[in-house]
């Protein structure tokens, strides 16, 4: 079988290049929206999305393609990643419940024997892949069952409190610039941004 659920083109160039895993990850939003028997794209800020993926692996991709098939975007504030560095995803309505969806290991370990992971594994980039090598193993994804993928929980007691939105900010008595008054610090009893207070440990980059 070929799934349905086959990103559009668009979603690829938003993405920035051909790969299995934003692919993977469109088709897992679009099922467990199915799921929870949601019709459309979250459109303002109804449903969210808890990635359980980390840093530093290529199966990231998926947040890309969770975000254009259900609408629960990062700039909404409807994603938020918990960094376990596993291959799930729970999705959550607040009247329609929470669902989570993970890769099956014999999955994963047979689409790690293609060769696009080679490539990878030898530091090539997605977009440096021969375009046979990536389109074969996405059309493989494709021809996979869902359930040859996807691991299926109900999480029946799965609760979620987004933090109330708010316009209110703040001048910066020392840069100037606003705060959004939730981010205020304060410093010799004056208002201050969290980079001008001190209190906080600057970003390390590492080079």
């Amino acid at each position: 079988m070929t799934t349905q659920f086959i990103p559009p083109e668009w979603a690829f160039e938003f993405h920035g290049h051909h790969c299995p895993f934003m692919p993977i990850g469109y088709r897992m939003g679009k099922l467990a929206m199915e799921k929870l028997e949601l019709n459309e794209r979250e459109k303002d800020h109804g449903f969210f999305v808890f990635p359980e993926l980390g840093e530093g692996h290529p199966q990231t991709c998926m947040m890309d393609g969770i975000q254009v098939a259900t609408g629960a975007t990062y700039g909404k504030v409807l994603m938020a990643k918990t960094f376990y560095g596993k291959l799930a995803v729970t999705f959550y309505h607040p009247k329609k419940g929470a669902v989570r969806y993970s890769l099956k290991n014999e999955f994963v370990d047979e689409m790690g024997k293609h060769e696009f992971f080679a490539y990878r594994k030898r530091g090539v980039e997605p977009s440096g892949i021969p375009a046979e090598v990536t389109n074969d193993l996405i059309q493989w994804v494709y021809n996979q069952p869902d359930d040859a993928i996807y691991k299926i929980e109900p999480k029946p007691d799965f609760t979620y409190t987004p933090v109330k939105g708010s316009f209110n900010k703040t001048k910066c008595s020392i840069c100037g610039e606003y705060v959004f008054d939730r981010y205020l610090r304060m410093k010799d009893g004056q208002p201050v941004c969290i980079p001008c207070s001190g209190y906080e440990k600057t970003v390390k980059i590492e080079r």
